[in-house]
């Protein structure tokens, strides 16, 4: 079973969980100082994928589907992004 953005709205781990492991991460933050927004979303880019790669642990579908699914993984990226900071940084 392929998993899709709109499989994936409705999961709290998407919703809730993987927004606040990126909002943890000081590196976002600390790019997020600075006004250059280009920045902030390599930051937050990077944030993400080190909080995948701890999901690959609990959800390697998920994980897969991040890896090598562009649309999921730039869905998941806008949303968690969008999560994080608002629609911009």
């Amino acid at each position: 079973m392929a998993l899709s953005a709109e499989s994936a709205k409705g999961d709290d781990e998407t919703t809730e969980d993987i927004p606040n492991r990126v909002a943890a991460d000081t590196a976002p933050q600390d790019a997020k100082q600075n006004p250059d927004q280009q920045n902030v979303r390599i930051e937050h880019d990077r944030a993400l994928r080190r909080v995948m790669t701890v999901v690959l642990k609990d959800d390697t579908e998920m994980f897969k589907q991040f890896m090598s699914n562009e649309s999921f993984n730039r869905w998941m990226t806008d949303t968690v992004f969008g999560r994080t900071y608002g629609s911009s940084p």
